[in-house]
């Protein structure tokens, strides 16, 4: 089956984040503005300057049985926790079969990582030094691989038309949406188990990022320490997680009696060509991006209702998004309920546009714009109207929202969906 026109459906969805260990009470936590940001705790984070993150509030470990556990890295473990959530979300019974009632064939998956299995990488490292090469995990490589979440998933339920694993920073999981949503599209595939997954808590990666100046130092404070839009923000606090989509085209939903969340109107992809890690500040990528998106679907800017923002709580970044969006959509937002999501998950990386994109779906199902928590004293260069610092109910009828998610390297990856 071979078509570009294909209207493509959320028919399950997944997560286990900082907020709960899966979709029902990580929405929970969104709705309450809840922060899922806590202390470090251990010898090996005591020297750190960052000790603070959002770890996943339910354990991997207690999910999954030990036996499959300890041949995943933790990124993967997330993946199937989420991919197996949405998979008996959208009312799947089995894996791709006769009893699932999809042909192996049709059916793929698309599952990010920004970073893959870097604590698999770094503590196999500590194994090989402390005790030996005969110590080393024989599952290290599979481990480690980026591609592992997605490898693993796609064993999981028994897909054959693709298992893909985009990786673009932290839009990576954004990416892997949308490029799913072309997978249906031209007609590879009928069903996509879509999103994005990642694991970094680890000394290292914090000890980089806190370097680089990226991160929130406020030590004394976690629960605080993810502000966007405040003049107090100073940097990201690190999350982990996964969040996971069923895509199907919407004549296969149908022909199954699938209930559907929601549609998928398409994505906006641009690249800021400006530098490896500082986002462009005129915010003239995100831009382009928002730009190609609305020249791409049939989507007007007084249809968004509702956008999921990026907004990661760095100065730099949350000003140029702003920017970006006042750019494209008009300087008057007032209609559109902003939610800043990483004030209370803290930031997946390539997890986030998972987890985000879980949370837009949900927030056009049940018509609930979740708040942006820990604003204090709102930067001068952002209007009050466009910040929901409260649930905001979203208005009735045929109603759109966008996810933003940006990434290192000038990565700018945005979805649009529509409510049905």
């Amino acid at each position: 089956m071979s078509s570009t026109n294909r209207t493509v459906v959320v028919t399950g969805i997944g997560a286990t984040t900082p907020l709960g260990g899966d979709t029902a009470s990580t929405w929970e936590g969104l709705l309450a503005g809840r922060s899922g940001v806590r202390p470090l705790e251990g010898e090996r984070f005591a020297e750190l300057p960052v000790r603070i993150a959002a770890p996943a509030a339910v354990d991997p470990g207690e999910v999954l049985p030990r036996p499959l556990a300890r041949k995943l890295d933790r990124s993967a473990q997330f993946a199937l926790i989420a991919a197996k959530e949405a998979w008996a979300d959208a009312g799947f019974t089995a894996p791709a079969g006769d009893e699932a009632g999809i042909a192996p064939e049709r059916l793929g998956t698309v599952i990010a990582s920004g970073i893959g299995g870097v604590t698999t990488l770094l503590d196999q490292y500590d194994v090989l030094k402390e005790k030996g090469v005969r110590r080393v995990s024989p599952h290290t490589v599979p481990m480690l691989m980026p591609n592992g979440p997605s490898a693993n998933v796609g064993l999981e339920v028994n897909a054959r038309a693709g298992v893909h694993t985009p990786v673009s920073a932290c839009a990576s999981g954004a990416e892997a949406i949308g490029y799913a949503v072309e997978m249906i599209r031209t007609g590879r595939a009928d069903v996509v188990v879509a999103g994005g997954t990642e694991a970094a808590i680890h000394p290292l990666p914090i000890a980089a990022f806190a370097n680089m100046m990226a991160m929130s130092k406020n030590n004394d404070h976690p629960e605080h320490a993810s502000r966007p839009y405040d003049k107090g923000r100073d940097g990201f606090v690190l999350g982990e997680g996964a969040g996971v989509v069923i895509l199907e085209s919407a004549e296969h939903a149908a022909k199954r009696g699938a209930r559907v969340y929601c549609e998928v109107l398409g994505q906006g992809l641009s690249a800021d060509s400006h530098h490896i890690a500082q986002p462009e500040p005129t915010g003239r990528g995100v831009a382009a991006a928002v730009q190609n998106l609305l020249d791409s679907t049939d989507l007007k800017p007084a249809e968004v209702v509702h956008l999921n923002a990026h907004a990661t709580s760095t100065p730099q970044g949350d000003i140029a998004e702003i920017k970006a969006l006042r750019k494209v959509l008009g300087d008057d937002l007032d209609h559109v309920a902003i939610s800043a999501t990483k004030s209370m998950t803290g930031h997946l990386l390539g997890g986030a546009g998972g987890i985000e994109t879980v949370a837009t779906v949900l927030a056009l199902y049940h018509r609930l714009a979740p708040p942006t928590i820990n604003i204090e004293e709102l930067d001068d260069e952002v209007d009050p109207a466009l910040v929901s610092s409260e649930v905001r109910k979203l208005p009735e009828g045929s109603i759109s929202a966008i996810n933003n998610s940006f990434g290192f390297g000038g990565h700018n990856v945005v979805l649009a969906f529509r409510s049905v």
